[in-house]
Parts: C-alpha cells; structure tokens; sequence
C-alpha cells in the first residue's frame, strides 16, 4: 500500500461493517428491470439518512424515479459522478449471505455491491473532509438489463442534464481500464408469406418459401460479416454481425407462413450508428425485393460504441488514485460489453470509466463479490474524486 497519506485518510474513513451492510440491503431487495423502484427507495432512505441532499427523477419511468444525490465541498471545481444501476436480470431471486470474503445474492456482482462502494466513497469525503472543491453527484436507476430495458432512463437523465464532468461506474470489471469499446445494436427480422401455414403436399406453387428466404439472409449477412472483418480497432477489436436465432415452422412436414432471425451488430468508434441501421435496412429491402417475402425488421440500439481519451483529467486522477491504493497504475484494454459508459460518451461527451470489485456470476443466480475488494473500490472512488474535483490536486 502506497504511503501517501490523502489515501491513508480516507482508509481511515472507511467503515467496513456499514460498506458490506448497506451491500446485503440493496441485495435484499428485489428488483428485476422495470421493478427497482422499492430498492431505489430504500437507497435514497440510506443516503437521506447520512445527511446528503437527494431529490427523485422520473426519466420517464414515473414506477422507479431515479436517486440523484450530491455531496457538495462549498468551493467551485470539478463535478465526478459516480453512476450505477440497481436491476437486475429476471432470475430468481437469491437474498444475501456472507461466505468468508464473499457476498453472495442477486445483484451482488452487477452490480449492487458497486453500489455500496461507492455510497461507502461519498460517505468517507463527507467524514474526512478531503473533498476540498467541487462536488460528487449520485445517481442510481433502473431500467439497465437488456432486454427488459435499454438504459431509457439514463438516457433521459443525461438529456435532462444530470451529468458529471466525469463518471465513474462500478460495473464489475477490475483488471483492465477500458479504453475503447464497440457499440451495439440488435436486429430481428420476421419474413413472411401470404396464405396460412398448410401441409407441404399443398403449398402453393407461387408462393416462396420464408424458410429459404432465411437462408439467403443467413448468406447475405455471413458474407456482410466477412466483408466488416476488415474493419478492425487495435483496441476495440472488429466490427461484426452475428446471428443468434433462427426459426420457422410448427413440424416437420408443414409449409410455414413466417421465419424469424434475431442477432446483433457491433461497431467500432468512429462509426456512425445511423450508418450502420441505413446497411441493414437496405440488405433487408433488398432480400424483400429478391426473395417475394414480406420483411417486417427492427433495429433497437443497446448503447453505441465510445474511446476515452487517455490524457483527461478523470483517467488522470482516477490513474494517480489507483496507484496510490494498489502500488501501480491499471493497464489499459478494450471493454468487451457494453454499459452506461458508452451512453455518457455518446449522449454527453464527457468521460467515463467503468471500474468495480472483483466479482463473478454476472446474469445467474450465483453472483459474488469479494468484500476485500469493494473496500479497493471504495478508496479508489473517494481518491479519484478528491483528486479529480480539485484541478490544483493534479497540478
């Protein structure tokens, strides 16, 4: 441990015992996506609770009004925001319980520990009085996990201006700082043809088979995949399309009426994702056209792609703060999902870093999150914001 003593105060700061109990009280809550609301109150309770000034905002989910919570040094500078969300995917739902180092229990690792570290963060500032300029602002939300949600909440959030100058999200992820990613959209696509769906000893001679039309677009978009191999990030990795699902029919002897294709297309930084949905939508039209089959398709965005800029002032800060706690700075990498980073990037132009507790069993029903590890986080937050608030701290 580096010997510096800012991140020596601010350990001095941490509590252990309240960090890993306000962990098992949002773990004990359940709140798959679009029903966090009884968890999101219980965290503005917490935070009401511990002094800080909260208010509730909508962002259009009017069942689960986001937290927005501030904690204010007085003195004009920097605003960091740490940002995280509080769904969880629809599995069933485990309460929490303690093994040794780790926290088990829906939401553990994604990303409701994260969470409490960084509520453990603003509490240590509060307590140690480091925070000497700016603000910390946060914000938790619901409406995350595809595909019951699609970050629309954030989304109006951001639009509403309820932005940092720099964020912070503590998705789990600790082994890389993520400096480039791919964005992400899906498509499906139902073909269909007119007629009922009969025996295939009736099918009518002029109708073509949605079933062969499918073939062809599994055809048209391997070889669309081939051709995006050429476009590759030495960071971020290529651009894709991939399919996932491939359906039709009832039985074996039946000519059906609708095929159904479902997958995903990644893009590199840079790319425009209109650009991206106007190739789709035309090799679709296209298969329509050459096929006789009615297309009906949709292109729904998942978050678009993003590239930090390593010389920011929060990769500076957030780089100086890692390496006081853990003795050297993070290596860089690629962010192979996507999260609500991406959206900061995209929708406000500001930078974002996604960094959080070692953890596992992301999207199962056995996650886990070492408790050693979310007191790393806790320091590195409250370290990166003391540093990052006040632009005289990085001089």
């Amino acid at each position: 441990m580096n010997r510096d003593p800012l991140p020596g105060r601010l350990r001095s700061a941490l509590n252990r015992d309240r960090l890993v109990q306000t962990a098992k009280e949002l773990i004990a809550v359940p709140s798959p996506t679009g029903q966090a609301g009884a968890v999101l109150d219980r965290a503005a309770e917490m935070l009401e609770n511990a002094g800080f000034a909260v208010r509730r905002a909508a962002g259009g989910h009017e069942s689960a009004p986001a937290v927005v919570a501030r904690f204010d040094s007085g003195e004009p500078g920097r605003v960091i925001q740490f940002d995280g969300h509080l769904d969880t995917v629809h599995l069933p739902f485990c309460p929490p319980r303690l093994e040794g180092d780790w926290l088990r229990g829906s939401g553990a690792s994604d990303m409701k520990s994260g969470v409490a570290a960084s509520i453990e963060a603003v509490r240590m500032l509060q307590e140690s009085g480091l925070l000497k300029r700016g603000a910390v602002l946060l914000t938790l939300h619901d409406l995350h996990e595809a595909p019951w949600g699609r970050g629309e909440q954030l989304d109006r959030l951001i639009g509403e201006g309820i932005v940092g100058d720099g964020v912070l999200l503590p998705e789990p992820f600790c082994d890389h700082l993520p400096v480039a990613g791919r964005g992400a959209a899906t498509w499906k696509v139902i073909l269909r043809r007119s007629g009922p769906p009969v025996h295939e000893v009736h099918r009518p001679a002029d109708q073509p088979s949605v079933i062969a039309a499918g073939a062809e677009l599994v055809r048209l978009l391997q070889d669309l995949d081939k051709r995006l191999q050429q476009q590759v990030d030495p960071i971020a990795g290529r651009a894709s399309v991939f399919i996932g699902q491939f359906h039709s029919g009832e039985i074996y002897n039946q000519f059906p009426q609708e095929a159904m294709l479902e997958g995903t297309r990644r893009w590199l930084p840079g790319a425009s994702r209109e650009a991206v949905e106007a190739e789709m939508r035309t090799l679709f039209d296209n298969l329509a056209r050459d096929c006789g089959v009615e297309v009906d398709w949709e292109f729904r965005l998942i978050r678009d792609a993003f590239r930090l800029d390593l010389d920011s002032p929060l990769v500076t800060a957030f780089q100086r703060a890692y390496s006081a706690v853990v003795g050297q700075p993070l290596p860089t990498g690629p962010k192979p999902f996507v999260d609500d980073g991406n959206s900061f990037s995209a929708l406000a132009g500001v930078a974002a870093i996604t960094h959080g507790p070692r953890a596992g069993g992301q999207h199962t029903v056995d996650e886990w999150v070492s408790l050693d590890d979310l007191e790393r986080v806790a320091l590195v937050y409250a370290l990166t914001a003391a540093l990052f608030c006040d632009p005289a701290a990085q001089a």
